[in-house]
Order: C-alpha cells, then sequence, then structure tokens
C-alpha cells in the first residue's frame, strides 16, 4: 500500500515538471549528452570488437591446427620412415622365398616377433602383415603363419608386388575386395628394400580409432569434428559420433564447392557457426587433406548481444533525431563512397576523402609495375639453378623415364651445348687441415661455399661449360661439358684437379681429395657418373693427404686381406663409459683408431670399423634403458658420422656429441655408485656363473641390499637378476653343447645346475631338450 502511494507521488511530480519548457529541453539535453558514450561504445563493440575478436580467433584456431596437424604429419612420416628401415631389414632378404617355415620354426617365431615388434612401434598401427611369395606358394604371417590357397586373394595380394611404387598408401581394388583389408587407411612397401624384382610386401594396417583420436586434437573446440580425405577428396576418416553423419555429408558438401581461395572459411549447422580449416598432408605417393570444423558461435553471441542493447537502447532514446542524421550523413557520403568502391575494395578503401583513395589506387598500380619488373629480372638470372635442379633430377633418378631427346631438349632450354660433346664429372672433397688447425662444426657451410666458388674460377680457365653442385657437406661435384675435339681429355682433367688441390690448399688450408670419373656421350648415363663417383671415392687413403682418384685406375675390390677389429679395445672404451670416465675414454677411442688404421686406411674399411663401434655404444645405451632418439634429440647419428673423415674428428664426435650427453644424463638421472654396483654384480656373474649364485649373495657381496640391488639391476639392465644369471647359464650350456662332447649332467654342473632341473629351464628358454639341440644343429652344420 504505502510502495502504491509512493508511485503515485513521483509519477504526479514528473507530470508536472514535463509541462516545464525548460524542463523538457534540459532533460533532452542531458540525456542526449549522456547517450553518445552509449552509442559510440555500442558501435565500437559492434563494429570494431567483434570483427577484431573474430579475426583473432579464427587466427588463433589456425595457428593451433597447424601446430596439431605437424604432429600428426610427423606421426605418419615416422611411420613411414619406420617402415622404410624394416623392410631393408636383413631379415625380410630373398631366403625367404625358398624357407620352409614349418621346419625352421626359430626363422618363422623371429619373423613374427619382428612383426609384432613393428605393431607396437606406433600406437596408429593396429596390425602388421608380412606377404611372401615363396617356392612353396604364397603365404602370411598375420603375425601367425598361414598360407594363402585362395586363387581370388592370392590375385589381391599379389597386386602389391605388382605396384609399381615400392612404398604406398594407395592400393587397387581388387586387393580391397579379394582379401580381408577392407580399410583404405593401409601402408604398404616392398621387400627387400628398393629392388626391381621384389617377393612380398609389408602391410601396415592404421588403427581408425587411434587416428581418429589423434584427428580430434585439430578441434579445440567441443562438439567439433575432422575429416580426414584423399587426394580425389574421398572421405577416408571422420571424428563425428553419429552413425548418420549428416554432418560430415554437409561439410563435404561446402568443402568440395569452396573455392580454396583462404584456408578457412564459415558454415552454418543446426543453428551454429563453425569455424572451417583445411590443410593437406604430403604423403609417399599421395596428398591427403584434413578438414577442421569447430564451433565458435558462442564465444561471438555475447558481444553481438550486448553492442545490439547498448546500440537499441541509444537509438530508442534518440529516435527521429538519429534517422535524420544517418539520412543526411548517407545522402551526403553515397556518392564518395561509390566512386572510391569503383577503384578500391570496400575493406580496404579510405575512411576519409577521396583524395587518400585515388593515391591509394595509384600506389598500387606503381607498385605492381615494380614487383613484375623486378619478377622478369630475376626470372632471367635462374638459368644457373635451373641447370644444377636439373642434374638434381638426374642424379635423383626422377628423369628416368625420359629418352635421350628429351632430355637434350631440356638441356639446350637451358642453354647447354651438347652436340659433339661428351660428359665428365669430378668430385671434390674436403679432408684434415694442412696446419692441422682448429675446425668447429659451425664452419662446413662456409668453407664448402668457399670451395665451390675456388672450384668454379679454376673451371672457368679451362672450360666454357661447367656445374657447380655445392652438396653443403664438404664436398662439391663439378659437372663438366666437354668438347670432342679435345684430345687428351685425360691430362687436361689430371691439370684441373692440381689446380683446384693447389688452390684449395692454399686458401682453405685443407687436403682435398678429388674424383674423376669416365666420360660418357649419351645423357642419360649421367646418373651413372654419380654412382660411379660414390663408389669410388670411398677407396681414398683415410690418411691426411692430397689425392686424385681416377675411375679406371681406382681398385674398387680389395682380395686375400682380412678385416681386423679391435674387439679387446671396443670391450675396454664400453666398461670406460659405464663407469663414467671420460678421459679414459677418450684416450682408448684414440686406441681403437691406431689398431684399426694398422691393417687398412682405405676409407670404406675404417668407416666400417667406426659403424660398427657406434653401434656396440648404442647398444650399452639401450641396455642401461636410455632412448638414444630422446638423448640425442632426434637427430640421425649414423648420417652425421658418415660425413666425418678425420680420425681426430671422429674422436671428438664421439666423445662430446655422444658419450658426454650419455654420462652427463646418466649422472643426472642415474646413481651413478649404483650403477658402478651393478656392474661389478655383473663381472661377478660372468666369472662365477658355475657356482650358487643368488641375489641375495651378490646383494651382500657389493654391500648393498637385494631389494635395491634388484630394483637397479632392472633399472639398468631392463631384466631382472635371475633372468640375467639364466642367460648367462644357457648361453654357456648352448656353447658346450655344440663346442665340446661333454655329457649333458656335466654340462649341467658346469652351468651350475642339478642335471633334472637344467633339462627343464633349458627347454623353458630354448625350445628344446639339450640333447636335442645338440643333434638338431650337428645336423645342421
Amino acid at each position: 500500500m504505502k510502495t502504491k502511494q509512493i508511485i503515485t507521488t513521483i509519477k504526479n511530480w514528473f507530470s508536472f515538471r514535463w509541462q516545464s519548457n525548460y524542463f523538457r529541453k534540459s532533460f533532452l539535453l542531458i540525456l542526449f549528452i549522456t547517450s553518445i558514450p552509449g552509442i559510440i561504445s555500442g558501435i565500437a563493440i559492434y563494429t570494431i570488437g567483434l570483427s577484431s575478436t573474430e579475426n583473432e580467433l579464427h587466427k588463433v584456431h589456425i595457428e593451433e591446427i597447424d601446430d596439431r596437424a605437424h604432429n600428426i604429419d610427423v606421426q605418419f612420416s615416422y611411420l613411414e620412415e619406420s617402415l622404410t628401415y624394416w623392410a631393408y631389414e636383413p631379415t625380410f632378404n630373398y631366403q625367404l622365398i625358398s624357407t620352409d617355415f614349418v621346419y625352421e620354426f626359430t626363422k618363422t617365431r623371429d619373423i613374427m616377433q619382428k612383426l609384432l615388434i613393428l605393431e607396437g612401434s606406433q600406437p596408429l598401427i593396429k596390425g602388421v602383415d608380412l606377404y611372401v611369395e615363396t617356392q612353396n606358394g604364397p603365404i602370411l604371417f598375420s603375425p601367425y603363419l598361414e598360407y594363402i590357397n585362395d586363387e581370388n586373394e592370392q590375385a589381391g595380394f599379389h597386386t602389391l608386388i605388382e605396384n609399381p611404387k615400392h612404398i604406398s598408401w594407395d592400393h587397387s581394388d581388387e586387393f580391397h575386395n579379394n582379401t580381408n583389408f577392407s580399410s583404405n587407411l593401409i601402408l604398404s612397401h616392398q621387400i627387400p628394400g628398393v629392388i626391381n624384382n621384389p617377393f612380398g610386401a609389408i602391410v601396415v594396417t592404421i588403427d581408425q580409432d587411434s587416428l581418429g583420436s589423434t584427428l580430434e586434437t585439430l578441434t579445440p573446440y567441443s562438439n567439433g569434428v575432422t575429416l580426414l580425405l584423399d587426394e580425389n577428396n574421398e572421405l577416408l576418416l571422420s571424428t563425428e559420433n553419429n552413425k548418420d553423419r549428416e554432418f560430415t555429408k554437409e561439410l563435404l558438401s561446402v568443402f568440395s564447392n569452396n573455392n580454396k581461395a583462404e584456408r578457412s572459411f564459415q558454415m552454418d549447422w543446426d543453428d551454429k557457426t563453425y569455424s572451417v580449416s583445411y590443410g593437406s598432408f604430403d604423403r609417399v605417393g599421395s596428398k591427403w587433406t584434413y578438414v577442421s570444423a569447430a564451433p565458435i558461435s558462442a564465444i561471438t553471441t555475447p558481444i553481438l548481444t550486448i553492442s545490439k542493447v547498448i546500440l537499441i537502447a541509444s537509438l530508442l532514446v534518440l529516435g527521429l533525431a538519429f534517422l535524420l542524421t544517418w539520412f543526411a550523413s548517407n545522402r551526403l557520403y553515397k556518392p564518395v563512397k561509390n566512386l572510391a568502391s569503383s577503384f578500391i575494395p570496400a575493406d580496404s578503401a579510405p575512411t576519409k576523402g577521396t583524395t587518400d583513395e585515388f593515391k591509394q589506387i595509384r600506389d598500387q598500380l606503381d607498385s605492381l609495375t615494380f614487383e613484375r619488373e623486378q619478377l622478369e629480372k630475376r626470372i632471367s638470372n635462374q638459368i644457373p639453378q635451373l641447370r644444377q635442379n636439373f642434374l638434381i633430377q638426374l642424379t635423383k633418378g626422377y628423369l628416368y623415364d625420359f629418352d635421350e631427346q628429351a632430355l637434350k631438349r631440356r638441356m639446350e632450354n637451358y642453354r647447354w651445348k651438347v652436340n659433339d660433346h661428351s660428359f665428365v664429372l669430378l668430385d671434390i672433397q674436403l679432408t684434415g687441415g694442412v696446419n692441422n688447425s682448429e675446425r668447429t662444426y659451425e664452419d662446413d657451410s662456409l668453407v664448402a661455399f668457399a670451395m665451390a666458388n675456388i672450384a668454379e674460377d679454376v673451371t672457368k680457365k679451362y672450360l666454357d661449360q661447367y656445374t657447380v653442385l655445392n652438396q653443403y657437406d664438404m664436398t662439391a661435384s663439378i659437372f663438366l661439358i666437354v668438347p670432342k675435339e679435345i684430345g687428351d681429355l685425360a691430362n687436361l682433367l689430371n691439370q684441373l684437379a692440381e689446380d683446384i688441390t693447389t688452390a684449395i690448399n692454399r686458401i682453405l688450408s685443407s687436403y682435398v681429395t678429388i674424383t674423376i670419373s669416365s666420360n660418357t656421350p649419351k645423357i642419360k648415363d649421367i646418373y651413372s657418373l654419380f654412382e660411379e663417383i660414390g663408389r669410388a671415392k670411398r677407396y681414398r687413403d683415410f690418411n691426411n693427404q692430397n689425392q686424385v682418384l681416377m675411375l679406371n685406375e681406382v681398385k674398387t675390390e680389395v682380395t686375400g686381406q682380412k678385416l681386423f677389429y679391435p674387439f679387446e679395445t671396443e670391450k675396454e672404451i664400453v666398461q670406460s663409459i659405464r663407469r663414467g670416465r671420460m678421459n679414459e675414454s677418450e684416450e682408448l677411442l684414440r686406441q681403437f683408431f691406431d689398431e684399426l688404421l694398422t691393417d687398412s686406411t682405405k676409407e670404406v674399411s675404417v668407416h666400417a670399423g667406426m659403424m660398427q663401434l657406434y653401434s656396440t655404444i648404442q647398444h650399452e645405451i639401450l641396455l642401461s634403458g636410455v632412448d638414444p632418439v630422446v638423448l640425442y634429440n632426434g637427430r640421425n647419428m649414423y648420417e652425421e658420422l658418415s660425413q666425418l673423415r678425420e680420425i681426430e674428428w671422429v674422436v671428438k664426435w664421439l666423445i662430446s656429441q655422444v658419450i658426454e650427453p650419455y654420462i652427463k644424463f646418466l649422472e643426472e638421472n642415474m646413481n651413478m655408485e649404483m650403477k658402478l654396483a651393478v656392474d661389478k654384480v655383473v663381472s661377478y656373474i660372468e666369472e662365477h656363473y658355475m657356482e650358487d649364485i643368488s641375489l641375495e649373495s651378490c646383494a651382500e657381496f657389493v654391500d648393498i641390499t637385494p631389494y635395491t640391488l634388484s630394483k637397479a639391476f632392472k633399472k639398468i639392465h631392463g631384466i631382472n637378476f635371475i633372468d640375467y644369471l639364466t642367460t648367462i647359464r644357457m648361453d654357456k650350456a648352448k656353447e658346450l653343447l655344440l663346442q665340446t662332447n661333454m655329457k649333458i649332467n656335466e654340462i649341467s654342473e658346469q652351468v651350475g645346475y642339478r642335471h633334472s632341473y637344467f633339462n627343464r629351464i633349458f627347454k623353458k628358454h630354448v625350445g628344446l631338450p639339450p640333447s636335442q639341440y645338440r643333434k638338431m644343429r650337428a645336423s645342421s652344420s
């Protein structure tokens, strides 16, 4: 009752005041002034804030998708590289064709284990199968051995071998229809490696659920959908949970009709606005497209609602004044707006006057003219680069299908004269410094660049047509086009090689090895010149000195020579690494290479010893439970080692890049004293395996608790104590069974077992009783 009386009193007071002209004007003026901030704020939020927010969201969305798409691309690339590596595995060689997999069950078991290892190496892999066409008929490891008797199924699998691509994501309909591989997400690789006559293939099936979970990371918002399309825009996978997949169909239709001018666009579906972004994955022999659709309308809706409320409230207060002002200003600006829109796009038009707009048009025309002139000038200067690209394509085999005349026309288009000319290749390879000066890895690109420039300056004094290919790995190649009228070509090439050697010695203070190929008049044989050079230069002398190798003078076969490898020194190196002794490891490395060089100084022999030593060190790292890929940040250590051409560089690289990071990692992540204790126990086991050894006795031997020893042993070696002891004893038992005539009970006592228990444990680990193992090995040998 009192509230109603208060409202009536205020209403009467306002009605009385409103009759006053001064009040009305003052009220309207104040109301107009106070409404101006609301109008400005509403327009700013509506026109600037919303657009800026949407643009920023699109930018963040695209950047986030690009980063996640890169991670997915890396997983696919790693899968392809892993499959290629396994295709080169010695297990999958031509011996599989003649193997009786039922009789030779150990080989069958090894193949099954390797397939299971490959299957577990990648979360994207659902299954790995091996198809081989043997003498006894086609077989399939899936992963268990089974023979393929159905002719249609045989024909389907045979298409894998007929595929012109060694590794491929694309397979024929015959393969999918006649085999159990109905999924389109299949990766296959012919075996063995890149051989013209493959006899089988490794088939990897992608786990669609795992891949779908991975693709879901491309939708940063909830309720998003990601599609994976092949190069024909056919759907490979969709993350939509709805069985009907109506949204997927609509998204495919909109994407197919989009002009692809930009990487993102918007679409409306079920009262929601979706931001659609897409990109591509370059796969082996194919190109996939991903399309990511994520709802963002919920984020922009509050801004839109608030701005509309402010605009409506302000416009309702001003009413007619706003309409009249808008009408008058719109009539005045409309001719100018029409004129401006005829010359420049609306989104880049100036907001004030027409003078700036016409100036912008003129500036744009001047800029386009300048860019055209610069582009024409750059194109005219690209002939040397085009020549280099042609040679690179030729050496990589990309032009293998071109005939001689087609290649000749291409070379003439690059302004080469090839009629009555032959082709020769010179390979320049820098080795150690003349003055033994220090060189850092950062200097390589600069030195390689200087070497290529020196070679070019010297070569132009002898021949008019040449192209220098800088490999940027301390090597360069000079492609020479030699006129046939040159008589003593060998003398000219030798003189050229000597001048290049002298210039590099003087300027770069480095030794150099120059390999000269044979000459050929055929363009298609240029590819063979590069292969010949690669084989021949491996027989250079590893000692630091200048060398010129003529291809027809290089002895590429070493007969009657046994390879010496310092195994004992290798063991000492591994022991010093285990103990974390850096200085001792460096001394042993130098001793190792001194012993290795006493047998042969040829690069091909020294390189094999280098690789074997690194493999042993890496094996030790793996045994300690450390992943080399993580330790060395995914670097290709074998490739880096193969680029080193001096023993001193190899020693420093092994210390600084391999051993030192490993020891530091162990010191940071593992108690070094505990590792020494485990190493001491390992040595004790190897010396006393025939005695009654237990975990407790070994723990007492190194003065620690059995639990601590067991935990440390498992962490360092990856297996528990008793399994390691059993492995040592079984290996010794195998050796005694094959190399001696001792009785079974004598051998069991020799390796620390009772006779009855020895038979059981041997059969458990080897798969055969000791007597049968001895007979089988004796008959096979």
